[in-house]
């Protein structure tokens, strides 16, 4: 079944009332989605650290390769929605993928086990995310664009909030106060989880619909031959961004290393989503105002001035706040870029971009992860620099991205 893109705004109604019902239920989708993934993929560097006891190096390597690898279905998922013209069954499966696959962390004993799940886990991720990002493009006019998808982040990290919070009640129930992470703890969170899970495909099934954009179309080659040259150029230095931006898990790691509680963590963690859920939306407005890269810009000096912080940090709590402000880099910059994509690029076009640009946050955070890992504990026989040097690294590609896109990246009229 196909609908047809948002209707035409009624002045007498604010502009989330006017907002269509695929963006309501991919909002919905991703809400249930990460009930189900945030209480496991939090906790799964924690399970790798503490109950099998790896390296650093070695969980940049499990979380980058997760990532990175499922790159390449990115660029193919979101070129085929455009050839098909029809993003909805692509989605599906994608979400279906991921739910089959997270389940079989209960019985992973080696850290080999755990690749190969969040694997297939971010193999679905790869799936459904460009096509899903195109389906919310086309179905909202560009007026609305950063509204739409600053709520569909913020429904999402509301999702992952709930989760967060089960995941601490089920810590507390079972082990208290705990620094580490046990084995029956984690099983118990991973089993709750398949739940909401269900229910986000049942969720996407039932009440997404395919947007007529003229049918089948003729789709553009898999590079980035013929698309607009502000996305050839914000992709390169989304690259070097992200190169700095090393897997989120590093940051998990960081706090228990600085004395946080498993419980802390948690809620750390928790209060980031809050903020994150709080203001997707109103920034995802804003730059409907102000401009995209604008707020971008504005959210990596954030970024920058964070990751320094982390590095520079001496207690749990200092992480701990942070970690809150961390959520205001994501509210402004995540949605706001997905946004920027579909000003700049043609409806027919959409996928394939949106397939170019996560595969490119997604290649790069393979090294990005790597290095991070290598920079704090080393690797072989050397130490590394410590707790703190990937955070500083992070901090100065930051602080270049910025520079980057503020000299080299054209601003047009809808993404100045």
């Amino acid at each position: 079944m196909t609908d047809t893109a948002s209707p035409p705004p009624d002045s007498n109604l604010s502009p989330i009332r006017t907002l269509p019902r695929n963006v309501w239920v991919m909002a919905a989708t991703s809400f249930l989605t990460d009930i189900s993934s945030e209480m496991v993929l939090n906790l799964t560097p924690l399970f790798l650290a503490n109950v099998l006891g790896v390296r650093t190096d070695v969980i940049g390597l499990v979380e980058g390769t997760a990532e990175s690898t499922a790159s390449l279905l990115k660029i193919i998922s979101g070129w085929l929605s455009d050839k098909l013209g029809a993003r909805k069954g692509i989605t599906v499966a994608g979400y279906s993928l991921s739910t089959l696959a997270k389940p079989f962390l209960y019985l992973a004993s080696s850290w080999q086990a755990v690749l190969a799940i969040r694997f297939a886990d971010r193999l679905g991720k790869g799936i459904r995310t460009a096509p899903r990002d195109a389906l919310i493009a086309d179905s909202i006019d560009d007026r609305h664009r950063g509204l739409a998808f600053g709520l569909h982040r913020g429904s999402d990290t509301a999702g992952a909030m709930v989760s967060l919070l089960i995941a601490a009640g089920v810590v507390w129930a079972m082990q208290g106060p705990a620094v580490d992470l046990e084995r029956a703890t984690f099983q118990r969170i991973v089993t709750i989880s398949v739940v909401p899970a269900l229910l986000a495909v049942i969720c996407l099934i039932l009440g997404a619909r395919d947007v007529s954009t003229g049918g089948p179309a003729r789709a553009p080659r898999l590079s980035l031959r013929g698309m607009d040259g502000r996305l050839k150029r914000f992709l390169a230095v989304i690259v070097v961004f992200t190169l700095g931006n090393s897997a989120d898990a590093f940051l998990v790691l960081r706090a228990q290393e600085r004395g946080l509680s498993l419980v802390g963590v948690l809620g750390m963690l928790a209060t980031f989503n809050l903020v994150y859920a709080a203001l997707s939306g109103p920034a995802g407005a804003w730059s409907d105002k102000v401009g995209r890269a604008r707020l971008i810009g504005g959210a990596w000096l954030i970024y920058g001035g964070l990751y320094l912080g982390f590095a520079l940090a001496v207690t749990a709590w200092q992480i701990w706040v942070l970690y809150a402000l961390y959520g205001v880099y994501y509210a402004a910059a995540d949605g706001t870029a997905r946004a920027y994509i579909a000003d700049i690029v043609p409806a027919d076009q959409r996928g394939t971009a949106y397939g170019l640009y996560n595969a490119a946050t997604g290649a790069a955070l393979l090294p990005a992860s790597l290095i991070a890992g290598i920079l704090w504990q080393g690797i072989g026989g050397w130490g590394g620099f410590g707790p703190s040097a990937p955070f500083i690294a992070g901090s100065a590609l930051a602080i270049l991205a910025l520079i980057l896109l503020v000299i080299w990246v054209p601003r047009g009229s809808s993404a100045a």
